[in-house]
């Protein structure tokens, strides 16, 4: 009874968010730590909450001196996701995790004193966290965001409850990004929308997945969001009176029926009402559905009983029936689905599940996680592991795809976790779930891959059927196969909707066609060289080959040559890897001799070439050379420079006041060579340099956590960190990091010296 008390609140509901959305000033962190302690308590009155109020005082002290976005205490973040992992009814340790999930990141903390004053399991949580948010920047966003997804397979396959605290995390998240910039906004929108939404759907979460899709189209579509709300909000009583009417109708027949049932109905959300309006090319006028009423029931008998009973009082719109109950959806979700006709003509939505089900459709796979106390032993951990299966494929065929943007690709287009699926049947009644529009080579690929690879043909229900043929939900199939048969074709590629069945072809191709590939592959290489005139055999020599294959993961070259054969490379992905090798070895090819003549030249004003290198320097008199920039002092645009010709490594810039230039012996002067910077307006603005400073500080605490602050609200990305400490208490704090000039150096370093106990600073200068 107590699971009915807590569904049935009211007759109509909006979707319900998961935690509160407190307004600015409105909540102190330590309400917001008795509210979680009390949810916490609802579920599970006898828990011992010493660890989380542990968690609580240290994340507190850790971010004490940290403010968000919106200018509230830093601490509320972690508080907040609490809650919402709390709202889910997780384990103690997942909640513990959630509110230390940004002291690495964000504070002096390790995941080493976080495993000494917890466990190595909340250790292992925080450092999963932790790892999703360290991306690799320097990519295209399409890498960044397929980078993103695999990191996040992986997490999940260590631990899924990694995952639930991103999702918690990113659901606060996107409830404050008011605060954000708008393009922030709309990025973090759209990585919701495409990545995240997507996983919380997978997971069966739906409480979460609403309210991220919501969230992200208020940011993404903020126009279509406003009217939405504001039309749905005027048509509010007129639903409520509807809604009303025909649940107190269904409630009088279902108990007239002697079947115990909660019904109560809901507005659906605004991204499933403006989904809708894309797709069936609608104003929102035109859609009538805009709500839906539930019966929860007791049990399965139940609720095909209760489907009974509707379907005498209403009449049922045709094909808009749907089983999950029998043939339940691949994140586990299970109801029967109706749509109806009402008493004045319009159509509206019925969804009857039982208690387990509604609870496992809100909850998804945190709805009953192995993780939780009193499970029922090995069934329980069984059922839960069932949930990941389509994890592990994914685990398996990602690990033969190098290329992030094809990973990507076939996720969104081919993978069921961004698309609707089809069910249909094997010869003995098995039922099997693929992605809409598959083909019967789908089917024969996921029993196994000896059967896709003998398949000749195929029946569905009785009827031989084209291999090109649509599987529609119902079919029964049986696929024919044949020991004389050659394999698949290249063809099928481009028939198979499944991913699992690309895979296995190509591994069928990889394997059974090497030789074939190889030559292709090579023929193909040769091919485009001859297109763009690249002379092949001064690029295939062992120190370029050994880069390449080193790059795309391969042992030998005949692997490459088969790669690129069977499609699973592109021949001018390789050459262009041979081409950058070759031209840095050539570059350096210059003799000393050269150098130094060309110098001579300079001094003795005889004419000569002016050469820009990349990154913005001017070396009067040098061409075709490598410039770089000397480590000693870490020169950026502003600072006075001066060129050294180096023996064999070309010419390397230095500050005027390094050390090492200073005290540079006699007999080497005659290779310094006058240098500066480009002008502004030829040289890259957003080009990055590196530099370095020592900080000289009284060793107090809370020093180092000032000194990165002030990195962090100037942008400016720190490379390396080093600190020393002297007997007398005095800290030496080398700081590598990028900035764009020395305007924006001086800036910085004013600001360093404001720092409290900052004693000096000074540049390397070698």
């Amino acid at each position: 009874m107590e699971k009915k008390r807590k569904i049935e609140k009211n007759d109509i509901m909006m979707e319900e968010n998961l935690g509160i959305t407190p307004p600015l000033d409105s909540v102190t962190p330590e309400q917001l730590y008795e509210d979680l302690i009390n949810t916490v308590r609802s579920y599970h009155p006898s828990a011992d909450i010493s660890m989380i109020e542990k968690a609580y005082i240290i994340a507190k002290d850790a971010h004490k001196e940290q403010l968000r976005k919106s200018g509230e205490p830093y601490i509320i973040h972690p508080l907040c996701v609490g809650i919402i992992l709390a709202k889910l009814e997780l384990d103690k340790e997942t909640i513990v995790a959630g509110i230390l999930h940004d002291v690495v990141e964000d504070t002096v903390l390790t995941t080493e004193q976080i495993g000494k004053e917890f466990s190595d399991e909340i250790a292992l949580l925080v450092d999963g966290v932790t790892k999703l948010t360290q991306l690799n920047y320097s990519k295209d966003k399409v890498e960044i965001q397929a980078e993103n997804l695999r990191k996040m397979f992986l997490a999940m396959a260590k631990d899924i409850r990694v995952i639930l605290i991103k999702l918690a995390d990113r659901l606060h998240n996107m409830r404050t990004l008011q605060f954000m910039s708008p393009q922030k906004q709309k990025e973090k929108a759209r990585e919701t929308m495409d990545i995240y939404a997507p996983i919380a759907q997978r997971l069966g979460i739906s409480k979460i997945k609403i309210e991220l899709d919501d969230l992200s189209l208020k940011y993404l579509e903020p126009e279509v969001y406003e009217e939405l709300t504001e039309k749905i909000t005027s048509k509010i009583s007129d639903i409520e009176a509807f809604i009303n009417n025909i649940v107190d109708e269904v409630r009088n027949h279902i108990e007239v029926a002697t079947i115990e049932a909660t019904v109560n109905g809901r507005v659906k959300h605004y991204f499933s009402i403006y989904k809708k309006m894309v797709n069936q090319n609608k104003t929102l006028d035109q859609i009538y559905d805009l709500f839906a009423v539930r019966i929860i029931v007791d049990s399965v008998k139940d609720c095909y009983a209760a489907l009974g009973v509707i379907h005498e009082m209403y009449k049922p719109i045709p094909g808009r029936f749907k089983d999950y109950i029998a043939m339940p959806k691949p994140n586990m979700y299970q109801s029967l689905h109706t749509t109806l006709i009402g008493p004045m003509g319009q159509p509206f939505e019925i969804q009857i599940r039982t208690f387990d089900m509604h609870r496992t459709a809100e909850y998804g796979i945190a709805a009953h996680w192995k993780y939780k106390e009193n499970q029922d032993g090995k069934n329980a951990h069984d059922k839960e592991e069932a949930k990941l299966t389509w994890l592990r494929q994914i685990l398996e065929w990602q690990r033969d795809m190098s290329d992030n943007k094809e990973f990507l690709s076939l996720l969104k287009s081919d993978f069921d976790l961004f698309s609707e699926s089809v069910y249909c049947f094997t010869p003995t009644g098995d039922v099997k779930n693929l992605p809409n529009g598959s083909t019967p080579i789908d089917f024969a690929y996921s029993i196994h891959s000896a059967v896709g690879n003998k398949m000749v043909g195929a029946r569905v229900n009785g009827k031989l059927v084209t291999i090109d043929y649509k599987i529609q939900n119902g079919d029964r199939i049986d696929i024919v196969t044949s020991q004389n048969s050659k394999g698949p074709s290249r063809d099928w590629l481009s028939l198979v909707k499944s991913t699992q069945a690309k895979n296995k072809i190509n591994q069928w191709f990889k394997t059974e066609l090497k030789e074939d590939n190889i030559l292709r592959g090579k023929e193909l290489m040769m091919s485009y060289c001859k297109n763009k005139n690249i002379v092949l055999s001064d690029l295939l020599k062992p120190e370029y080959m050994n880069k390449a294959m080193t790059k795309y993961g391969f042992r030998d070259w005949d692997s490459v040559y088969a790669a690129i054969g069977h499609g699973g490379l592109k021949e001018g992905q390789i050459v262009n890897k041979l081409v950058e090798s070759y031209e840095k070895k050539h570059k350096k090819a210059i003799t000393d001799e050269k150098l130094l003549e060309a110098i001579s030249e300079v001094k003795e004003n005889k004419p000569a070439t002016v050469a820009k290198s990349k990154g913005g320097i001017v070396v009067e008199g040098i061409h075709d050379v490598a410039v770089r920039f000397s480590k000693c002092c870490s020169p950026v645009p502003g600072d006075e420079i001066i060129g050294f010709v180096t023996r064999g490594r070309g010419v390397s810039i230095h500050r005027t006041d390094c050390i090492n230039v200073i005290n540079l012996p006699e007999e080497d002067r005659a290779r310094l060579i006058e240098a500066e910077w480009s002008q502004p307006s030829e040289r890259a603005q957003s080009e990055l340099y590196t530099a370095e400073l020592k900080i000289y500080a009284h060793n107090r605490s809370g020093v180092l956590l000032d000194i990165s602050r002030t990195f962090t609200e100037n942008a400016i990305d720190v490379t390396s960190m080093n600190v020393r400490t002297n007997k007398q208490g005095t800290a030496t704090i080398s700081i590598g990091f990028e900035v764009r000039g020395v305007e924006q150096l001086k800036v910085l370093v004013a600001k360093l010296r404001n720092i409290e106990s900052v004693i000096d600073i000074e540049r390397t200068t070698g």
